[in-house]
């Protein structure tokens, strides 16, 4: 006969056991807790501050007189340009050398000549009717000395109204009026003559051609295109606002000086220098911006040798403006937002709002808001708030005055 226990009484007995071990665990883990949570140290506040300072740079500035400078583009353009035209009719039979593009003439130089010989031969005509009317003249003057030994033979029976008649008045006035009449075409004849001959009307470039050697011609006609040398104009266009800053032409003044530069065609850091010399009265429709004339005299550095300008190239120009009196002048980048610059005072930071009067492409003109020996933060700040610790990592320079 079988004794053993029956099945289920055995589950029941390990079932038993394996809780009867989890209670064992679960016990001496929670003792363990409970000791390390007893003896761990207990953490002592002390009551200490750290004081820390952002560390920047500075500099100091100064209020005083300073004359901004007007960054813009502008255009060369010339002075003096003209179509040539003949003003008589005729075939060219001769050209200058220098009549070519690109040529240089003086003024006065003859450029081309129109064929003379039908203009020679009607001066010759009209020189001819002049000595014709001219002897006529005397004719007649010689019949009115008879005409006086008549009257006086004949004084007491001519009257106040048929004395002018008797002596020849009117004949003698209207052969004057002949020679008068032949004078005039002898000198339109000597001009039309002089006129087929075509001169440089000033200093000039020759352009470009429109004729050659054998070309007929007519007044009107387009012969070349001629640009003075003497001096060139640079078109430059700025904003509105900044009219008030430059310096046009007056009586006891001259305009601003404008810098020229050329950054393709001429060698690094050559400049050139002009004028400006008046205001265009109109703005572009488009850019809405003025535009002002800049006078350069010997634009081809013919005299002094410096580089030419090249028509309707682009440049750099830097005008100089007028004074702005009693401001502080500071680095665009030291404005920050709101136009607030930040100045350590005390060895703290301080937010200041300030006025100001201009900008050009590098300088901030400060009206209000900082004087004379304020020290202005230069360097980025992680964390701005008014009253921060600040400590300097340089000796401050002055900015230049």
């Amino acid at each position: 006969m079988d004794r053993s226990p029956p099945r289920t009484q055995l589950r029941w007995l390990k079932a038993l056991g394996t809780l009867v071990v989890c209670a064992a665990i679960l016990s001496g883990a929670a003792w363990a807790i409970f000791e390390i949570n007893r003896t761990e140290p207990t953490a002592t506040k002390i009551k200490t501050t750290r004081k820390s300072s952002a560390l920047v740079e500075t500099v100091i500035v100064e209020r005083g007189t300073f004359a901004p400078r007007l960054q813009v583009l502008g255009t060369v353009t010339p002075a003096r340009d003209i179509t040539l035209s003949p003003r008589v009719n005729g075939q060219i039979t001769s050209v200058s050398e220098n009549f070519v593009p690109g040529g240089m003439v003086r003024v006065g130089e003859e450029l081309m000549r129109i064929d003379p010989a039908d203009f020679q031969n009607v001066l010759s005509i009209r020189r001819s009717e002049l000595e014709q009317a001219e002897a006529s003249l005397e004719i007649e003057k010689g019949r009115q000395s008879l005409a006086k030994k008549e009257l006086k033979l004949l004084e007491s029976t001519i009257d106040e109204t048929n004395r002018d008649l008797v002596l020849r008045a009117p004949q003698i006035a209207s052969i004057r009026a002949e020679v008068s009449a032949a004078k005039a075409a002898v000198e339109r004849a000597e001009l039309e003559l002089e006129r087929s001959t075509i001169l440089a009307p000033f200093d000039a470039q020759i352009i470009s051609l429109s004729v050659n050697l054998g070309s007929q011609v007519a007044p009107g006609n387009e012969l070349a295109r001629l640009v003075g040398t003497a001096e060139y104009w640079v078109s430059a266009a700025l904003p509105v606002r900044s009219l008030q800053w430059v310096q046009f032409p007056s009586d006891d003044r001259a305009g601003s000086v404008a810098t020229l530069a050329n950054s393709d065609a001429w060698p690094p850091g050559v400049q050139r220098s002009g004028r400006v010399t008046r205001m265009i009265g109109t703005v572009d429709d488009r850019t809405r911006l003025a535009r002002v004339l800049i006078t350069v005299d010997d634009p081809l550095g013919k005299a002094s040798g410096e580089p030419p300008l090249i028509l309707q190239s682009l440049l750099q120009v830097e005008i100089e403006g007028r004074p702005i009196r009693d401001v502080v002048r500071l680095q665009r980048e030291f404005i920050r937002d709101d136009n607030t610059v930040w100045v350590m005072q005390d060895d703290q930071l301080q937010i200041r709002e300030c006025k100001i009067a201009f900008q050009d492409s590098v300088y901030a003109y400060l009206k209000e808001g900082l004087e004379t020996g304020d020290e202005v933060v230069t360097s980025t700040l992680a964390t701005v708030a008014e009253g921060i610790g600040l400590r300097r990592i340089n000796t401050p320079a002055n900015l230049d005055p």
